[in-house]
């Protein structure tokens, strides 16, 4: 069972003012205000459920009694129709957070089952499917949830977690190997990534100590160059990692010649493979949050007389 990120039952509270308004005028005008009801959710297509949490939280500020899974969040689905929960209480309850629900349990559902199409495509590479910020405002952490749950992992949270030099900074700062510094002395116990776009950025990086490298827009050769110039970093500097397992984080802030390799941009579910099989350790994908199609569910409700 997953857990509600902080803020998450304001968010639900707020989903639903901004449905219900000043009352649903139809459940109103057509069901009667003590007739009780169970509903079911029904996935209608394959995928990897998540959300089910945050949906008992909707139904229970709509006024529903009682709620209860009915399958496992983060495993592929392949047998639909599928129930995945059961509703009762009052009908108008029901009917209530009906949109609400599905609305966040379609998004987040969705946000998962397109990780896990990402992560079974790179399978025993040893990449590492990442997420982004590029996230629904007020989502973030729920969305990231859906990641983890879908196999991804979570890239830095927001600005204050981790350090992503990008060319911005880099530009201000007056050079990369600048900016590495500069990140290095104000934050001594956060690892430094940069942003590379050329293969001469990469070379800098990788001098500069960086902790890792986000190789932006590189094509697959690129990729593979950068991956033969970390290498050969790092036998040159006695600290050869080829065995190393992705994920598990750089070995020492600023080791020269052992920077992790994150491919970014341009990626999609036809090409991540031939990426993750350039030897990167990571391939963070912002279309995991901001364009996973919704995944797609359906409530039916059963009036009990």
């Amino acid at each position: 069972m997953s857990e509600l990120p902080p803020g998450t039952v304001e968010l639900i509270a707020r989903a639903l003012d901004e449905d219900l308004g000043s009352g649903d005028v139809t459940a109103e005008a057509t069901v009667p205000a003590d007739l009780q009801a169970g509903a079911k959710i029904v996935l209608k297509q394959p995928g990897v459920v998540f959300g089910l949490e945050v949906i008992e939280q909707v139904f229970r500020q709509a006024g529903a009694t009682d709620f209860d899974r009915m399958a496992m969040e983060g495993h592929w689905h392949d047998a639909v129709p599928l129930d995945v929960a059961l509703i009762h209480g009052p009908a108008r309850a029901i009917l209530a957070g009906e949109r609400v629900a599905l609305n966040f349990l379609g998004h987040l559902s969705g946000i998962s089952t397109l990780t896990a199409q990402f992560v079974d495509a790179v399978a025993g590479t040893g990449a590492r499917i990442l997420d982004t910020r590029k996230t629904t405002p007020g989502m973030r952490m729920l969305e990231k949830q859906a990641v983890s749950w879908g196999g991804g992992l979570n890239h830095r949270i927001g600005l204050y977690d981790a350090v992503l030099i990008k060319e911005n900074h880099i530009a201000v700062a007056g050079g990369l190997s600048k900016a590495v510094e500069a990140c290095r002395e104000a934050q001594p116990e956060l690892a430094i990534e940069v942003e590379a776009e050329t293969t001469g950025q990469v070379e800098e990086a990788i001098a500069s100590g960086a902790d890792r490298i986000l190789l932006d827009n590189m094509s697959p050769d690129e990729l593979r160059a950068a991956v033969t110039r970390r290498h050969a970093a790092g036998e040159s500097a006695g600290r050869p990692i080829g065995d190393r397992d992705p994920g598990a984080g750089s070995p020492e802030l600023g080791a020269a010649g052992s920077p992790e390799l994150e491919a970014s941009g341009g990626i999609d579910l036809d090409n991540v493979r031939e990426v993750a099989e350039t030897g990167v350790d990571f391939i963070s994908i912002g279309a995991l949050t901001h364009s996973a199609p919704v995944l797609d569910f359906s409530l039916l409700l059963d009036p009990v007389t």
